[in-house]
């Protein structure tokens, strides 16, 4: 008989926790509630807040029933924390096209007793038999980009169960085996398939045609499952239940570890993911990386995530004029483009796994470097801008990422004030299309950069035994001039949402705009020497833009999938990306 898992530290220990303090403080989102735009949120909610102004338990993710298992464990007394893993654990499901139990994650905290904002870090890492040449082949030949991705090579060990884990321990309240049911019911007796699930596995992607894929996705009858129908995964249930009693040994050891090597080791190309790079992988905790910008806190994960290029667009952005104009205004759209390529240049040259390389995080974000940068705006035409030399920068080889995109976001909040935003993934749709256990594989590991340096100077994101790949995840934490949190959003989107997260900022913090009218905002990604615009923006911020002598061209990126809360005034909002499903659940029922 298995022991209940039981995290190293009690719940009763943990921060945040009723024990040891005589009183719990309670996050001012007492909340005297109405809609800052039409459709930005759901009405009923606002106007039963507005009449009894309470606190409330809040989720909001890209699949009704992760935001109702969230909310499920927020009602029974749960967490934000506790409430984070129950949206994994069915995202996993019913969402394996963007993230699974195999893949990694950041997640951003704040902690409403003590005010501290703690980044978690779940990125997966190569095994240790990984080398610079991870994805050439036995005639030195480098890799085509499918090839590496349906690779064994290109699974990394799983982070993203150990880092919850080590979150719960933390700071959870509810016993980590309550927070998996859900899923495990889902998967056993039937989830009815999302749209995007439907679409993926009906879509041409590769990975979605591998047979081990093609098996999951076919009914008896020999045709596929379509949105709409209801599908059963009775191995992944019996994964999340192993999880459930072991915590994260359950995946990492035993028989789920078994089949993840086996299906990481089966050719063709296979891997070299052992059972000691799962024994050794463990997250790491760090403090949240925040900078200023216009009288308001930004706080992200910081290296090997991209919250850093984040901050370096706003850095630049904030040695402008961008605060006075607006989204119809193409001088803005041209200051925003201009920018972004600017960080990208930057974050794209000096950032990897700070455990390996130095990221001038520090230099990058001083104001008199992104005054430098900003300076170079008018003068950057069509070719991609070089990177700069911000202080305390080291001299890397050149980045050969080709970063592909799968991968979700979620943020909750509890009744004590406490907030996750945590973005999370299985790198390309549905990872390497390798199957164990009921989940897919990721594929994190072709994020590394391939061709991987010049001259005997690897690039900062080069591969290497037991290093984590630079990822764009970038999920926010957003506080006013009084240190209070009035913000939580994050997006999927590849490499694009490093330009998803600022154009949301932008929008919302110097344009005025709800946070839903600021998702809404058509998407430009300026990166390199192309600017995407996405279909719907303004021909005349299009013809701005060419004027300029910008390669413009239309977006075809993974789509954004914005989702957050902002509360401004005293009103609250929820947004959804209506480029992707994604709902909110409120309860404003009392403590």
């Amino acid at each position: 008989m298995i022991a209940a898992y039981r995290p190293d530290r009690t719940a009763a220990d943990a921060p945040g926790s009723v024990r040891g303090t005589s009183r719990v403080r309670v996050l001012a989102l007492a909340l005297t509630l109405g809609l800052l735009a039409a459709g930005s949120a759901d009405a009923a909610f606002a106007r039963e807040a507005h009449r009894s102004a309470v606190t409330h338990a809040l989720v909001v993710a890209a699949e009704p029933d992760a935001a109702d298992a969230g909310l499920k464990v927020l009602r029974a007394g749960g967490n934000a924390v506790d409430a984070a893993v129950a949206v994994q654990a069915v995202l996993g499901l019913e969402e394996p096209q963007s993230t699974s139990l195999t893949g990694g994650a950041f997640l951003v905290y704040y902690d409403a007793r003590t005010h501290r904002t703690t980044v978690y870090n779940g990125r997966e890492k190569a095994p240790a038999t990984a080398t610079s040449k991870l994805f050439f082949d036995d005639k030195g030949q480098e890799m085509g980009k499918l090839a590496a991705i349906m690779s064994g090579r290109s699974a990394g060990a799983p982070g993203a169960v150990p880092m919850l884990a080590r979150a719960h321990a933390d700071h959870g309240v509810r016993p980590w085996a309550s927070l998996w049911t859900d899923a495990e019911h889902l998967a056993r007796d039937g989830f009815v398939v999302p749209g995007r699930m439907g679409a993926a596995m009906n879509s041409g992607y590769p990975m979605a045609s591998t047979p081990a894929a093609t098996a999951y996705f076919t009914k008896a009858d020999g045709q596929r499952y379509k949105a709409g129908e209801t599908m059963h995964n009775p191995d992944y249930a019996r994964t999340v239940a192993r999880i459930a009693a072991e915590g994260p040994k359950g995946l990492l050891t035993g028989e789920t570890a078994a089949a993840i090597l086996a299906s990481v080791a089966a050719g063709p190309v296979p891997g070299g993911l052992t059972q000691a790079d799962l024994d050794a992988y463990a997250p790491e905790v760090m403090p949240a990386l925040c900078r200023p910008y216009h009288g308001y806190r930004i706080c992200t994960a910081p290296p090997p995530a991209s919250g850093v290029g984040v901050l370096e667009i706003l850095n630049i952005l904030s040695q402008t004029d961008i605060a006075s104009r607006g989204p119809t205004d193409p001088q803005a759209w041209y200051l925003f483009a201009q920018a972004s390529r600017l960080a990208y240049a930057d974050r794209d040259f000096y950032e990897g796994d700070p455990d390996f390389v130095t990221t001038p995080v520090e230099g990058l974000l001083d104001p008199a470097y992104g005054a430098t940068r900003a300076a170079l705006i008018p003068t950057t035409g069509a070719a991609a801008p070089p990177p700069g030399k911000p202080p305390g920068a080291p001299s890397p080889g050149p980045d050969g990422t080709h970063e592909p995109g799968g991968t979700t976001h979620f943020v909750i909040i509890d009744r004590k004030g406490n907030i996750v935003s945590m973005t999370t993934t299985v790198e390309s749709i549905f990872g390497s299309g390798r199957m164990a256990a009921g989940m897919f594989l990721n594929n994190q590991l072709t994020d590394f950069s391939s061709p991987t340096g010049v001259d005997g100077r690897p690039a900062a994101n080069a591969p290497g035994p037991g290093k984590r790949p630079r990822s764009s995840m970038s999920p926010v934490i957003v506080f006013d001039g009084e240190g209070r949190p009035v913000a939580a959003f994050g997006s999927p989107g590849g490499n694009s949402i490093v330009a998803y997260v600022a154009k949301t900022v932008v929008g919302w913090i110097d344009w005025k705009l709800s946070l839903q009218a600021a998702v809404n905002l058509p998407n430009v990604v300026a990166r390199g020497n192309v600017v995407s615009v996405e279909k719907g923006m303004d021909p005349a911020v299009v013809a701005a833009l060419k004027a300029h002598g910008l390669d413009v061209r239309p977006d075809a990126g993974e789509n954004s999938g914005i989702n957050g809360f902002a509360l401004r005034h005293g009103v609250l909002e929820t947004a959804q990306d209506p480029r992707r499903e994604a709902v909110a659940r409120h309860d404003t029922r009392g403590n």
